[in-house]
């Protein structure tokens, strides 16, 4: 059987000359727009970084240097002491990685395939809480880990502050549960009929057949715990322990930086990120387009 192609323009005019050029004049615009869009605030960044401070602040901005300063990044890499920060965000993000992918993934697999009672229910409460601003949810979050109710810990300036509210995420759950879904219950029924438990489902069926999301949900729990801005500056407070974004925002307040410093500066935290995109993007649209599993 064939399959049908929908799209705006039918192939008929996709056939004729006139069509043709108007569908590649529409798709060439569009893709210099959003090249455009995306692309220039980073060469605005990159470029800035190499201009002197005087340049940097003219009133009528220049595309690109009229003298280049390579230098700058070093400057600030050595004066910013962008490497302890980058340390810092990196074992942050992987430690919020960690976390994240062990309570979702048993969240999502307790809703999917064990079925407690009222799952819906707690499902349809995480689900409400994505409708929430973030910004809502920042003072009771700061209340609970300033004092962890029960225990009386306070979690401010260590690791916790950051690993523990990030690590039950409603979109995560949301998104390993569909495809938990897609998994036939058959085959974990045989599984069971040879002997094996609800873990070793989950670790011998579950989790290899969920490779393409897993890694989906791995790349934008690390992406989103590097970016994060607002949450660690209010529970890092020690200048020693805080993020690049943080340490960054901090310096600039202080006003011993200049703007091109403070330009590498950013060029270069971005920069791991940038890679970690661009390298897993297939994995990323992959995981996302995942179809069901045929049994």
């Amino acid at each position: 059987m064939s399959s049908l192609t929908r799209s705006l323009i039918s192939d008929a005019d996709l056939r004729r000359g006139r069509g043709r050029l108007v569908y590649r004049l529409v798709l060439g615009t569009m893709a210099v727009l959003f090249l455009l869009i995306f692309i220039f605030p980073l060469y605005w960044m990159l470029t800035g970084a190499m201009k002197t401070p005087i340049e940097l602040a003219q009133p009528s901005p220049t595309l690109w240097p009229t003298e280049w300063h390579p230098e700058t990044y070093l400057d600030a890499w050595n004066r910013l002491e962008i490497g302890r920060y980058l340390l810092n965000t990196a074992g942050y993000a992987l430690g919020g990685w960690l976390f994240q992918l062990i309570v979702d993934v048993a969240a999502a697999y307790a809703l999917s395939k064990l079925r407690p009672v009222l799952g819906n229910v707690v499902l349809g409460g995480m689900l409400a809480s994505l409708m929430l601003p973030a910004a809502a949810l920042l003072v009771p979050a700061y209340l609970t880990v300033a004092e962890v109710p029960i225990f009386g810990v306070n979690l401010l300036n260590t690791p916790w502050a950051l690993w523990l509210p990030g690590a039950a995420n409603a979109f995560n759950i949301y998104v390993l549960k569909r495809f938990f879904d897609q998994i036939p219950n058959d085959l974990l029924d045989s599984a069971g009929i040879d002997g094996a438990g609800r873990l070793r489902l989950l670790w011998h069926i579950i989790l290899p057949l969920s490779r393409p999301v897993l890694a989906v949900v791995s790349i934008f729990a690390i992406i989103g715990s590097w970016k994060d801005f607002l949450w660690p500056l209010l529970v890092l407070q020690e200048a020693e322990g805080q993020t690049i974004s943080v340490a960054l925002s901090r310096l600039a307040s202080t006003g011993r930086v200049t703007n091109n410093e403070m330009f590498a500066g950013l060029a270069i935290a971005s920069i791991p990120m940038v890679i970690i995109f661009m390298v897993f993007q297939r994995s990323i649209l992959n995981g996302l387009s995942a179809g069901a599993i045929k049994g």
